[in-house]
């Protein structure tokens, strides 16, 4: 590893599934060997309000907070969110998006219009972008509520933990009756 801490952000609204997928993720880094750290800022999350995830993972990590402007991936589950978090990025970072717009309160109530051109904008800023229809993927692996599995697939092929500890991962954080869905949704994202 060149570099000692990998910095990972995973933004969305409440609901979306990112605090399992953060769980995950911290987990696969602590069975693949690495120090993690992770922190969550929920917004209103019960009621679509905005989450934010961190999670640092290396040799020794002192901080959870990943400071801004020095994110390497940034992990999005809903396009607005996404774009208000790509400053916590680093020049020539990772974005992996969810192309999903979910409506504010404040544009479901007219006072507010949802912004257009985001993954055009994001496009723009960085190269290493990749826009996944996390819903389709995660309907065609058996249930959409995968979609953050899906993604989870998406982001693990730019990470270095390797594939078996994803899967013992996922084995260890989600439900029974939810592991051969997820399973799929995870090796379908993993192919993007």
């Amino acid at each position: 590893m060149s570099r000692q801490i990998t910095n990972v952000l995973l933004v969305g609204v409440g609901g979306q599934g990112i605090l399992l997928a953060s769980e995950i993720l911290s987990e696969a880094a602590m069975l693949a060997g690495f120090d993690v750290k992770k922190s969550e800022i929920h917004g209103m999350s019960q009621r679509g309000g905005s989450v934010v995830s961190h999670v640092r993972y290396g040799t020794e990590v002192f901080s959870p907070i990943v400071p801004e402007g020095e994110g390497d991936i940034l992990f999005g589950f809903e396009l607005m969110e996404t774009v208000r978090s790509l400053p916590l990025l680093k020049p020539g970072g990772t974005v992996v998006a969810n192309d999903l717009q979910i409506s504010p309160p404040s544009v479901l109530m007219g006072q507010e219009v949802y912004p257009q051109g985001l993954t055009e904008r994001i496009n723009s800023m960085f190269a290493d972008f990749v826009l996944v229809d996390g819903q389709k993927i995660a309907t065609d692996a058996g249930n959409v509520r995968a979609a953050n599995t899906v993604l989870l697939g998406a982001v693990s092929k730019r990470l270095s933990i390797p594939e078996e500890f994803w899967l013992q991962a996922l084995e260890k954080m989600v439900p029974v009756k939810a592991l051969e869905v997820n399973k799929r949704a995870f090796q379908m994202g993993r192919e993007l």
